[in-house]
């Protein structure tokens, strides 16, 4: 994650939206992270992402526990915080 985000105001923001626990938080972030890590990148150096794609990496971890819906919507808020502080967007 970049140097711009706070993880801990991060996580407690993903779980004052979801009601997820912070461990179980940041388990999903740190597999995003590399799933995005290996990614390849476009001719513009940027990464595109397919949100089914990842959340079906995540799941596919072991050790991971949690749900379909309650990743998504942990992915979900993470990208509510990201947009937020200016940091993220949706491509069109």
């Amino acid at each position: 994650m970049s140097d711009q985000i706070n993880m801990q105001e991060l996580v407690a923001f993903i779980a004052g939206k979801t009601k997820a626990a912070p461990a179980s938080i940041e388990q999903v972030l740190k597999h995003e992270q590399a799933f995005i890590n290996n990614a390849p990148e476009d001719k513009n150096g940027e990464v595109s992402i397919d949100s089914d794609e990842l959340v079906d990496y995540i799941l596919s971890r072991p050790g991971m526990k949690l749900d379909e819906p309650t990743v998504e919507d942990i992915i979900e808020a993470e990208m509510d915080y990201l947009m937020d502080k200016g940091i993220a967007g949706y491509e069109d």
